[in-house]
């Protein structure tokens, strides 16, 4: 470590014990930001992503113009998850799970504010040396000019002219096809003992970007033209993992703090060094730290084959198939030690760690105990197909890990104690293809973006609160959101419930519905101080997400009154007429409703 990067935490002695999520909070507020809490890491009401997949996320509605109950500055470390970087897990700087810096204005500040902060942060809170810092501005293409406005701030501030590159693709940021568009400026480090280099140059693999600045400035309307918004926003984004390693001075996200002690105890678990099997312990420390926020997530998502539970099965089978690369006993407790520390290392932050605990070991146990079975089973096939001693074709060793969960590392190495061989090319054919499906089949469900809350999507939205309301009354007063998923078809709806409802108590349900919306009931939305809404009987999904000052959505007289984000119908009457399509289990005590607005 050069003599100038000293770790963050340990430049003044008052900043002791005092972490990166600590150092940027305090340094918004300081500067007029309200902190919000961060969000779960599987989305309330928005169908385009499985999970929260960056720190703007959570803060659509807002984005596009909801007002936010703390106001027009806000400031927060945000859990996020993102899986389609999965095959690439092993390396020194991929994570599935991650945390995310963000401070925000929604038509507040804009651009010198914004940039003047982010530098001051960097070179006056983390001291990091301008000479090691540069950035890029958009360059300008077509009818949206050059971003002479960031590009004079950041000279203004000491960044040199050679360190101030202009680009057009990197550099711009557009949710979708359409909508709230807009300019970035994003800021690098030099992360090499080698000397700087007066000229900055992008495509410079030892430049590290560490953060990013986004200007919501215009609208791309659908024929193509571009037009100023009325409210600009700014979005900023860095991340916990990756600035932590940069001012550690490490060039292998896992060998800092963040890291170090889980790739500690994984050597003690596995009586292995580090170096040598970097691949196979990166591999576990990131995936069960992804399986321990996706466990302990309020939603209560448990492995499954679909969805969010489908993700979580895959990470922890594999964090289980390199354990066994590294001779772990995988019927030891070794998945409970290592959950255990990451839980110790993150509840100061999570609560809902210290909360669920015990469904978090329970998770990881139980997953564990499923795939050493199916591995058995694997072996048994692996024995059967292989028992006239001939070569295995992409087909059978593609089937051994498609069906049976083998790595084709493992059929290999059975394979050769056979003498026998394995059409390796002929699986990673195969294996392409079966990724670029999984991909074309999921596109719209991981794009992500600023493209929900459409008129049908807002009427589905206020339907689910009247469902809740109607469960209450024809099932029971116990029964609670766990969840839900909107799109511009259906809604699905899942909560608390320990029986298969009667198809009396559908007919039931939905006839209430139906009753609420043909009475055409106001849908009133007041903001108020969170204990207060409690103390009136609103209800909540995530009460721990919500800020000090809440949005209240109160339906009719009392029908149903909540804590949310919205949107909403202003009437009842604009929903049209309701049923349910299907009702069925979703996990233990949670069963699922799917629904439409006829």
């Amino acid at each position: 470590m050069t003599p100038y990067v000293l770790f963050f935490f340990i430049l003044e002695k008052e900043k002791e014990k005092m972490k990166i999520k600590d150092l940027f909070i305090d340094f918004f507020v300081s500067k007029g930001h309200k902190q919000i809490p961060s969000a779960p890491v599987v989305p309330e009401n928005d169908p385009s992503v499985l999970f929260n997949t960056a720190g703007m996320q959570p803060l659509i509605p807002y984005l596009m113009g909801e007002p936010h109950p703390y106001g027009t500055r806000l400031c927060d470390y945000q859990k996020c998850i993102r899986t389609n970087d999965l095959d690439v897990i092993g390396d020194t700087y991929h994570h599935t799970f991650f945390e995310m810096l963000g401070n925000w204005s929604l038509g507040d500040y804009f651009k010198d504010e914004a940039i003047e902060w982010s530098f001051e942060f960097l070179t006056k809170v983390l001291n990091i040396p301008v000479e090691k810092l540069a950035v890029t501005v958009y360059a300008g293409k077509d009818n949206i000019p050059f971003d002479n406005t960031a590009h004079d701030k950041w000279l203004s501030l000491g960044i040199k002219e050679e360190r101030i590159a202009r680009t057009v693709d990197d550099n711009f940021w557009i949710a979708g096809e359409t909508g709230p568009c807009g300019p970035d400026t994003e800021m690098f480090y030099w992360r090499s003992n080698e000397p700087v280099p007066e000229k900055f140059d992008p495509e410079d693999e030892r430049w590290v970007e560490i953060w990013n600045d986004v200007f919501m400035q215009y609208k791309k309307n659908s024929d193509g033209s571009i037009e100023e918004l009325p409210k600009k926003n700014v979005d900023t984004g860095m991340g916990v993992e990756r600035v932590t390693a940069v001012l550690e001075g490490v060039n292998d996200n896992y060998m800092s703090s963040i890291w170090s002690d889980v790739i500690e105890l994984i050597s003690k678990i596995s009586n292995l060094p580090y170096e040598g099997n970097e691949v196979s312990m990166r591999i576990i420390a990131d995936h069960l730290r992804t399986a321990v926020f996706i466990s302990a997530d309020p939603a209560g998502i448990k492995p499954s084959n679909v969805g969010q539970g489908y993700i979580l099965r895959r990470l922890i089978r594999r964090a289980i198939r390199h354990a066994k690369k590294l001779n772990i006993d995988v019927n030891s407790d070794w998945e409970s030690q290592i959950a255990s520390l990451i839980m110790n290392k993150y509840e100061i932050y999570y609560s809902e760690l210290k909360d669920n605990r015990n469904i978090v070991l329970e998770v990881l146990k139980n997953e564990k105990e499923k795939f050493n079975r199916t591995l058995e089973k694997g072996l048994r096939e692996f024995e059967k197909v292989t028992r006239d001693n001939k070569d295995l074709d992409a087909s059978t060793s593609f089937r051994l890990y498609d069906t049976y969960g083998f790595p084709i590392e493992l059929t290999i190495e059975l394979a050769h104690e056979k003498g026998l061989n394995v059409d390796e090319e002929g699986f990673k054919e195969k294996f392409k293809a079966h990724q670029e499906l999984s991909r074309t089949a999921s596109a719209g469900q991981f794009k992500g973006g600023l493209s929900g809350n459409n008129e049908i999507e807002t009427k589905y939205h206020t339907a689910t609160h009247l469902l809740n309301a109607a469960l209450k009354q024809v099932v029971s007063k116990d029964v609670h959101q766990k969840g839900s998923n909107i799109t511009d078809e259906r809604m699905r709806f899942d909560f608390s419930c320990d029986h298969k409802l009667t198809d009396e108590e559908k007919k039931q349900t939905e006839d209430l519905v139906n009753k609420w919306i043909n009475e055409g009931l106001p849908v009133k939305v007041e903001e108020m101080k969170k204990e207060d809404a409690i103390a009136s009987g609103a209800e909540c999904m995530f009460i721990e997400k919500y800020p000090d000052i809440v949005t209240v959505y109160t339906i009719g007289d009392n029908v149903s009154k909540e804590l949310c984000g919205g949107p909403h119908v202003k009437n009842t009457s604009e929903l049209g007429h309701f049923k349910i399509v299907k009702e069925e289990a979703s996990s233990a005590g949670v069963r699922r409703i799917k629904a439409i607005l006829e």
